[in-house]
């Protein structure tokens, strides 16, 4: 009789926990996500070239995930810009990376892989300028100022700056995104001319007298290439 009860309990027991996990299994779903590297062009870079006669530029960019927040990210391009303005007109042309990583805050959806962002980067850059003309400033109206002709080369210059990055990227379709951001950027280091300023550093933007700070923004699309998927469990119980 102990026997049949202990063959009856042990029986009992397997159908309770085969019940158990059959409930658990179907309160959490598994899902699986992507991740590999993302390459990208800067639209607005692009769209600026077209309209602007005194500018020509390009970025491509790129973001591996590391980490289920964490983004591995950097830029590289190139600039040309002619600062032309009454009494000045100086070339600037150059290349540039930033180096940095993307946290991204926001928490999807099961299946969705968008990104609300926060980044910081460093950014090195290369470039020349050239002094095409200029006018002495006279508050003086008697004689019209007389146009210097100088064409003077500044070669083998270059600017190191730190740079926070604040955006957003939305899949539009499979493994295409589409995104903007906003550039802060802090000043570090340049080359000093003698009587002559850096006015426009390919990367950083147009720089001023009254301080190191830098601003810019872009929008990009890009495309991901994904190399391998992790699986994810997410429970279905909102107890």
């Amino acid at each position: 009789m102990n026997k049949i009860l202990t063959f009856l309990f042990c029986i009992s027991f397997c159908l309770f926990i085969g019940i158990t996990q059959s409930f658990a299994q179907n309160d959490s779903l598994i899902y699986t996500e992507r991740y590999g590297v993302s390459f990208g062009v800067d639209l607005f870079k692009l769209t600026r070239t077209v309209v602007d006669d005194n500018y020509t530029g390009f970025e491509i960019n790129g973001d591996y995930r590391f980490t289920d927040e964490i983004y591995l990210a950097a830029e590289i391009g190139n600039d040309q810009f002619t600062f032309d303005e009454n009494n000045l007109v100086v070339d600037s042309d150059g290349i540039y990376i930033k180096l940095g990583a993307n946290y991204n805050f926001y928490k999807n959806w099961i299946g969705m892989q968008n990104q609300i962002y926060g980044g910081f980067r460093i950014g090195i850059s290369s470039y020349s300028q050239t002094l095409k003309e200029f006018n002495f400033y006279t508050t003086d109206n008697t004689f019209v100022p007389e146009t210097q002709i100088v064409n003077r080369e500044f070669n083998n210059l270059s600017a190191v700056w730190t740079e926070f990055q604040f955006g957003f990227k939305v899949e539009l379709f499979k493994n295409i995104y589409a995104g903007a951001h906003v550039q802060i950027k802090f000043l570090v280091s340049e080359t000093e001319l003698q009587n002559f300023d850096n006015i426009f550093i390919p990367g950083f933007n147009i720089t001023n007298d009254f301080s190191s700070i830098g601003a810019g923004w872009g929008y990009s699309i890009s495309y991901l290439i994904p190399f391998k998927t992790k699986r994810k469990t997410q429970s279905t119980n909102p107890n």
